[in-house]
């Protein structure tokens, strides 16, 4: 266990620092680093030195970042096409104006769609995505301007 601690103390920070940067969201950052130190638990792999052991380290939380951000955007695909079929029941465009949504880079479709389709407030989203109202509200603005393109074909 000694090793373990070792891990933890050596390069805690920094494998923390490099989720976070990569999910940009502190939850998430810090299961992956507890992920990442599961697996070196398991695993318990053998290395030739120290920088071989960083190197594994930083991969096996890159890979498990990966993960996490493959994880939300399968769930989101599952979200939008549940609400594209709503669309569609309503009216022919709404599985258009769905598929332009998914287009979009996450970070502009989600805060788009807790917005107009959830009906949420710039607060909320605030509060639920960690980031603040203005931020919110840039995002919207900008993912309206990039749909608006997208959707007209530009």
């Amino acid at each position: 266990m000694e090793e373990v601690e070792f891990i933890v103390d050596q390069y805690g920070d920094m494998l923390y620092r490099l989720c976070l940067v990569r999910l940009a969201n502190e939850a998430d950052a810090e299961d992956a680093v507890q992920d990442t130190y599961l697996k070196y638990i398991k695993k318990r792999p053998k290395f030739d030195s120290e920088e071989h052991r960083k190197a594994w380290l930083i991969r096996v939380a890159i890979n498990l970042c990966r993960d996490i951000q493959r994880q939300k955007r399968a769930r989101l695909s599952e979200d939008i096409e549940s609400m594209a079929q709503i669309c569609t029941d309503e009216n022919e465009d709404g599985s258009e104006v769905i598929r332009t949504l998914m287009l979009l880079p996450e970070k502009y479709s989600s805060v788009m769609m807790l917005h107009f389709v959830e009906g949420q407030d710039y607060k909320t989203i605030a509060k639920a995505i960690g980031r603040s109202e203005s931020a919110v509200k840039m995002r919207i603005k900008k993912g309206r301007e990039l749909f608006i393109k997208i959707y007209k074909g530009e």
